[in-house]
């Protein structure tokens, strides 16, 4: 079984894991800048980034975001594009997908808010992998990394 966590957003990640093996892989969320220089995601290689690689199963565990208090029209209708275009893709590869609350994954690992908190358990909880976490700007892979955590423990 191949699991996938991702934390959607231009600063999110997507990480692949491996349970049977303990394999992990960790990609930034693809972003291209568009004509006005806004980051957007970049589909084709978030296409590929997901395409299955082998006959097993696959199962995505994306984060079901939505709007927060105070943000912009044009900046949540970007994000939901985003959003959509992470879907589409799972879609596309016809991998099944679960979207979990922020609150209720985390909850699961007894975390709070605190990014920094999310980055120490991903470097305990895969101490092989602790280099992709440890810059404070590494908070999107330890999140999707978890996620997929999260999938092998409660989903699957």
């Amino acid at each position: 079984m191949v699991i996938i966590g991702i934390d959607p957003g231009f600063s999110g990640a997507i990480a692949i894991w491996r349970p049977a093996i303990r394999q992990l892989y960790v990609y930034d969320m693809p972003i291209v800048l568009n004509a006005k220089g806004k980051s957007e995601i970049d589909m084709h290689t978030l296409h590929d980034l997901l395409a299955p690689e082998d006959d097993q199963r696959h199962l995505a565990v994306v984060e079901q975001v939505s709007a927060m208090p105070g943000q912009g029209v044009s900046s949540m209708f970007r994000f939901g594009q985003g959003f959509g275009i992470v879907q589409m893709a799972l879609a596309a590869h016809k991998i099944e997908t679960h979207y979990v609350t922020p609150a209720t994954w985390k909850k699961h690992f007894g975390l709070n808010r605190e990014k920094g908190v999310s980055r120490g358990l991903a470097m305990r909880r895969v101490p092989s992998a602790a280099d992709l976490f440890k810059r404070v700007k590494d908070d999107g892979r330890a999140e999707a990394t978890l996620l997929a955590l999260y999938g092998e423990e409660k989903v699957r």
